[in-house]
C-alpha cells in the first residue's frame, strides 16, 4: 500500500472512531476529517487526495445541502405551529389495539417523511410513541422500530424525502441534458414500495 493509501485509511477509520465515541457532533467530525484530507494531501505530496483543495468547501453549497437545510427549517415550523400536536390528538384513538396503534404511528411518520427530513420526522413522533406506550403498557420498542423503518420508507416516496433523491434528480439534469426529477417523479415507485414495506413491518416485522 503506497502511503496516500494508508493515509485515507486512516484517515476513515479515525473518523468512523470520532462518530463511535459520539462526544463531537457527526458534522463537526465531518468537517474536520474534510480539512484534515486536505492537510494530508498537502503533507504527503504524493498522488493527488484532493484535485481541487481551493473547491474542497464546494459542497456545501449543492442543491441537496441547501434544501435538506431548508426542509429542517420547514420541520421545525411545523413543530412550533402545533401540527404535531393537532396530528398527536388524532392518533390516539387508534391505540388501544396494539396493530393499529404500530400502523397508525409509522403510517403518520412515513407521510411526513416524505415532505420532510426522515430524521426530523421520527424525532416529531418520539414523543407520541413513547407516550401511548406508557398510557398503553407497551414497550416502546414495539413501535419504536417500525416507525424508524417506517421514516426510511416514507423518504423514498418524494424528491425531498431523502438526500440521494434529491442528488440523483440533479445529476440527471447535468449528465443527460433532460429536466431534473420532479417532486412526484418517485411516486410510483417508491411509494408501492413504502405500502409494501409498512405492511410487512406492521403485520411480520415488528415480531
Amino acid at each position: 500500500m503506497t502511503p496516500d493509501q494508508i493515509a485515507v485509511i486512516g484517515l476513515i477509520l479515525v473518523m468512523f472512531a470520532l462518530f463511535a465515541w459520539n462526544k463531537w457532533r457527526y458534522d463537526v467530525v465531518a468537517v474536520i476529517a474534510l480539512v484534515a484530507l486536505v492537510a494530508l494531501d498537502a503533507i504527503l505530496g504524493g498522488e493527488k487526495l484532493v484535485e481541487e483543495p481551493k473547491r474542497v468547501l464546494e459542497g456545501f453549497g449543492h442543491p441537496a445541502v441547501v434544501t435538506v437545510a431548508a426542509v429542517l427549517i420547514i420541520s421545525r415550523a411545523l413543530r412550533n405551529s402545533g401540527v404535531v400536536d393537532q396530528i398527536s390528538r388524532s392518533v390516539m384513538p387508534f391505540t388501544k389495539n396494539q396493530l393499529p396503534h404500530i400502523l397508525s404511528l409509522s403510517l403518520v411518520v412515513m407521510v411526513l417523511s416524505a415532505f420532510m427530513n426522515n430524521v426530523g420526522a421520527l424525532a416529531l413522533m418520539l414523543p407520541v410513541a413513547l407516550k401511548t406506550a406508557v398510557d398503553r403498557q407497551r414497550s416502546p420498542t414495539i413501535l419504536l422500530l417500525p416507525m424508524a423503518f417506517a421514516s426510511i420508507l416514507g423518504g423514498m416516496m418524494t424528491m425531498i424525502g431523502t438526500p440521494p433523491n434529491i442528488i440523483i434528480a440533479s445529476l440527471r439534469a447535468e449528465l443527460t441534458g433532460e429536466p431534473a426529477f420532479g417532486l412526484f417523479d418517485f411516486s410510483p415507485v417508491g411509494g408501492l414500495v413504502a405500502v409494501a414495506g409498512l405492511l410487512f413491518i406492521v403485520l411480520v416485522g415488528w415480531r
